[in-house]
């Protein structure tokens, strides 16, 4: 994907958020980091852009919620950044990079619901690869990208590497 793929990506996810939703009212965006902080950062510009009203974007941090702390206990936990709208009664949009096993999904909704409970949560995604292991899916997807389990995919974007595409890395490991 190249930058211009990952801007209609957006712009079609954008659309279909709004679509379903009626509208931009109760909807908060919220990345899990750290690539999906920025495009849920993106997504809700292109929301605002379309539909004139600001759209309230957050973070949320998912590391202490990971099943696979006891494999990896190095992680440190990332900020989670709840707009002061909060989350209660809205329709929270969840957005990530990749979607591959499910598990940082799980997570997410973990750590969502220490938070509040809002009245539906929904999940973007600008890849999705496949290889669930959850029962997972992504309400909004940018691209669907069939991988095989050894290859590794990865999103690069401007805010953090100073280029947008997505770069898949064969025999890597999987994440």
């Amino acid at each position: 994907m190249s930058s211009g793929d990952i801007s209609r990506a957006l712009r079609r996810v954008a659309h279909e958020v709004l679509e379903h939703n009626k509208g931009a009212a109760d909807l908060v965006v919220l990345g899990i980091p750290t690539r999906g902080v920025a495009l849920a950062r993106r997504l809700a510009g292109v929301m605002e852009s379309v539909e004139g009203t600001a759209v309230p974007v957050g973070a949320l941090d998912v590391t202490m919620h990971r099943d696979d702390l006891r494999r990896q206990p190095t992680r440190s936990p990332r900020h989670t950044e709840i707009p002061a709208v909060g989350i209660d009664d809205k329709v929270v949009v969840l957005v990530d990079d990749v979607l591959y096993s499910g598990r940082t999904v799980r997570a997410a909704l973990d750590a969502l619901s220490d938070l509040g409970r809002p009245r539906a949560v929904r999940l973007a995604v600008l890849v999705d690869r496949g290889h669930r292991e959850l029962p997972i899916r992504a309400d909004h997807v940018g691209k669907n990208l069939p991988t095989a389990g050894s290859e590794r995919v990865s999103v690069r974007l401007s805010e953090h590497d100073g280029i947008d595409d997505q770069v898949t890395i064969s025999g890597g490991q999987s994440r």
